[in-house]
């Protein structure tokens, strides 16, 4: 019985509208989403720290092996959704949730080792140079974190990466408690020498600015599993700045079926290792998905995790087109399938109990979370 809720609860907060057939447009779909509310919250013990920062996570669990796992009862949901927080000043709390459905008259609006491959074939990446792209919507929306991996600017003090950049499923990672987030601008040139010898072709030289985290939301459903197990369907976190950050965000909103997406493609842009201090660009077709993940080969490298996965459809209600992060980009998977070794990159889909537990730590209000 509590399975049967579950899935009547995932399939009525799943239930859209798609525009009609001879609607040419690709529309971003209308979700009925569900109400995620704390519950009670308990201290913890301060961690320690001591995890290292992994900038991917590898699973030999693909698309057939996640389709086939059993449907989370009721109450394994409720505990997956449920959080700790993470402060500046070490402390650490959990937070129980519950989750609720309201109608719309009531709501008021490890695995076998081997070389990680990410890049498929002709490297397809695309390095953004020049203050010009970089400082402008949507690639200024792209930060990086002080461990290594990438995050997005999705609301004016928020930024939305991967768990495993802040944590290893089993522990905090070094460098967690003292988190920073950087943006790119330019370098401030000394205008008293070499004035006259600036090379307008070259690039100009970009710096980052660094802003402190205030506190960090983690799931359980991450912290409880791993990469092999449940974990990486909750591969996401939500960093809180200490001061606002003054720059467009990049709505999130609730992934659409592979199928409905323009194009079948996904876009995200990350600070890939191999490619120091650049910005890269990258777009590719889906190629499988379950209900929690997206299975794509956009080429990419460690560094790129944590990279908000975005589309651009039109919004029926505003009658204007409107990117939106459906995905948070969490790393490679290596699959056997049937013998035969299958590469590929994952992105963990917003679904809308996920869009619901975002926004409320975002807003800190349902109500302003009942449309994905």
């Amino acid at each position: 019985m509590a399975g049967l809720s579950t899935l009547i609860l995932l399939l009525c907060a799943a239930k859209d509208v798609m525009p009609s057939s001879s609607h040419w447009k690709p529309t971003w779909p209308s979700y009925r989403v569900p109400v995620i509310l704390p519950q009670s919250t308990l201290n913890l013990d301060k961690p320690q720290f001591d995890a290292e920062a992994r900038l991917e996570v590898v699973s030999p669990c693909g698309p057939a092996c996640h389709k086939s796992s059993p449907l989370p009862t009721y109450e394994e949901v409720k505990h997956y959704l449920s959080y700790e927080t993470l402060y500046a000043n070490g402390s650490l709390t959990e937070t129980e949730v519950g989750i609720y459905i309201l109608s719309n008259s009531a709501d008021g609006s490890q695995g076998k080792s081997r070389t990680k491959r990410q890049i498929y074939g002709y490297d397809s990446r695309f390095s953004i140079f020049g203050k010009d792209f970089l400082l402008n919507y949507p690639f200024s929306t792209s930060v990086k974190l002080s461990t290594g991996c990438t995050g997005t600017l999705v609301a004016e003090k928020h930024v939305l990466t991967a768990a495993h950049c802040i944590h290893d499923g089993k522990s905090y990672v070094k460098g967690a408690q003292k988190l920073r987030v950087g943006f790119l601008k330019p370098k401030h040139k000394d205008s008293s020498k070499g004035a006259n010898i600036t090379n307008s072709a070259m690039p100009e030289k970009m710096k980052f600015q660094w802003i402190r985290v205030k506190r960090t939301h983690v799931p359980k459903g991450w912290i409880k599993g791993n990469a092999n197990d449940i974990g990486m369907d909750y591969d996401y976190a939500l960093l809180e700045l200490k001061k606002p950050h003054k720059r467009k965000f990049m709505k999130i909103g609730v992934s659409p079926p592979a199928r409905h997406l323009p194009g079948g493609r996904i876009h995200f842009s990350g600070y890939d290792n191999d490619r120091p201090g650049n910005l890269v660009y990258r777009f590719c077709d889906v190629k499988d998905e379950t209900y929690d993940l997206l299975y794509q080969q956009c080429d990419a490298q460690p560094g790129a995790s944590g990279s908000g996965v975005y589309v651009r459809m039109w919004k029926r209600q505003n009658h204007k087109w409107e990117r939106k992060i459906i995905g948070i980009f969490s790393g490679h998977q290596w699959v056997d399938m049937n013998g035969t070794p299958q590469d590929f990159n994952v992105a963990v889909r917003i679904t809308p109990l996920k869009y619901a537990q975002i926004c409320y730590w975002i807003k800190g209000n349902y109500l302003d979370c009942r449309e994905g």
